[in-house]
Parts: C-alpha cells; sequence; structure tokens
C-alpha cells in the first residue's frame, strides 16, 4: 500500500488509508510506535486494551438469561412528577394504552 509523504507544520506526516485505520481499530488521539530497520519504517500499535462496548438488548438478554424475573430490579415509587418531568402527552393523560401504541408500531 503506498502512501505520499506531506509536509505538515515543520514535520512531515502520513495519510493513513480508511481500511487500514479501521483494520488496526485506529482513531485520533491513538499512538503508535515508530521505528527504523534499515530504510524500513515501522509503525507499531499500542496494545492498550480496548473499552468494550455494550448493547443496552444485549445487557438485558443477558440479565433475563442469567436471572430472569429474580434479575428485575425492584420499582420504586418517586412521588409526583416535577417541573421538566411532566409529560403531557395522549399516554399520560390515560387516552391510550401501551397496547394501542404496539399495535400502532407493527402496523404494516
Amino acid at each position: 500500500m503506498k502512501v505520499t509523504v506531506a509536509k505538515w507544520g515543520n514535520s512531515l506526516g502520513l495519510r493513513l488509508p480508511k481500511q487500514l485505520v479501521d483494520e488496526l481499530g485506529l482513531a485520533p488521539g491513538s499512538q503508535v510506535e515508530l521505528a527504523r530497520e534499515g530504510t524500513k519504517l515501522v509503525a507499531e500499535t499500542s496494545n492498550r486494551r480496548q473499552i468494550p462496548r455494550y448493547r443496552l438488548e444485549d445487557l438485558v438478554a443477558e440479565m433475563k438469561r442469567l436471572g430472569g424475573r429474580d434479575a428485575e430490579p425492584e420499582t420504586i415509587e418517586w412521588g409526583a412528577d416535577v417541573g421538566s418531568e411532566i409529560i403531557d402527552d395522549a399516554y399520560s393523560r390515560g387516552e391510550i394504552t401501551l397496547e394501542d401504541i404496539l399495535k400502532k408500531k407493527n402496523a404494516p
């Protein structure tokens, strides 16, 4: 893979192709170790452990798999809504039910 050396302030820089960046898991601010081996320039990515990313759906599914209903947290009554917590919509006013919303969502 060929890239062109470009001027960057008083230094020179290499622009890394997106495919290579994605394969190596690099992002702006990532650190790499540079070394010279004869006429070769070697850039080694850091072995820093990546922070795992989770989706809410996966976490809930795992919770249900491990404990079922027993794993669900207790619902706590916090009192009446105040200020920006107040939602004024048809559901909150009791004009429609959750079933009505789900039917509308699943309708073709």
